[in-house]
């Protein structure tokens, strides 16, 4: 993600005006009262609060035009719902408007793809999640915010950990060197061990390599358990052509493995 890029959407970043908050003061009634032009200026002049906000997403693999326009969106909806009367600065404000557009974008073009029904349940919980963090001074808990969608607390929490982040098994969680542990580390079935795992593709591979005939022996008798008296009934063979070919099938995969 080029962050540090000068041009975004065709907009010279370097050339960008700062408003002052003594002109945000006199462009708000105009803008209210319908004024594009003073509209157009205090958008321009606040783009540089747009491109603050993307340095918080510089880790995500994003096109950088793509959630600067995005973010554009929200700085727009900040505007058309700020409220002059309240003693808030406008960048207070528009912040979090801009992250959470940024956030929605990212969250329903994920890789993974969620329902809206879980992505709506999951954007009222963290709506309701902030409403409550400002009431109660901290964090609420998981059965707060239900109890407050009137929700059952399973369906907020499968609703939250859908619109997650999908993190790699390459992620490094410890270290700062190439020896540092990643997720994929701490994450195995026990049960499955490498060379077993390799022994099973190479078994594979080698079975590729019989007739459609062998194939089928082999996989009746040590694959679904049966004698060669019931594999020769069900092919239509004599129990010794079962024997012969069985022999010759095993013969053959130990050339390829």
């Amino acid at each position: 993600m080029a962050i540090g890029k000068v041009e975004i959407c065709g907009v010279d970043t370097s050339t960008l005006p700062v408003i002052s908050n003594e002109r945000m003061r006199e462009l708000f009634p105009l803008v209210h009262g319908g004024d594009e032009a003073a509209r157009e200026e205090f958008i321009r002049g606040n783009l540089r609060l747009v491109l603050s906000v993307l340095q918080r997403f510089q880790h995500r693999c994003e096109n950088v035009d793509d959630l600067f326009q995005v973010g554009c969106i929200g700085l727009i909806k900040a505007l058309d719902n700020f409220d002059v009367t309240q003693n808030v600065r406008f960048s207070t404000y528009a912040v979090p408007m801009i992250i959470g557009e940024i956030r929605r974008y990212l969250r329903d073009n994920n890789a993974i793809r969620v329902s809206r029904s879980l992505r709506d349940i999951a954007y009222k919980a963290l709506g309701t999640r902030d409403r409550l963090s400002r009431e109660l001074g901290r964090e609420p808990t998981i059965a707060e915010i239900a109890k407050k969608l009137e929700m059952d607390v399973e369906d907020v929490t499968l609703a939250l950990e859908a619109i997650q982040d999908p993190v790699s098994l390459c992620e490094p969680i410890g270290g700062d060197n190439a020896d540092a542990l990643t997720i994929g580390d701490q994450v195995r079935d026990e049960s499955v061990s490498q060379e077993s795992w390799l022994e099973h593709i190479a078994i594979t591979e080698a079975m590729r390599r019989l007739s459609e005939r062998e194939q089928r022996i082999l996989n009746l008798r040590f694959f679904q358990g049966r004698t060669q008296m019931e594999v020769a009934s069900e092919i239509g063979i004599s129990q010794a052509q079962v024997s012969r070919l069985e022999k010759a099938a095993l013969e053959h995969m130990r050339k390829f493995i």
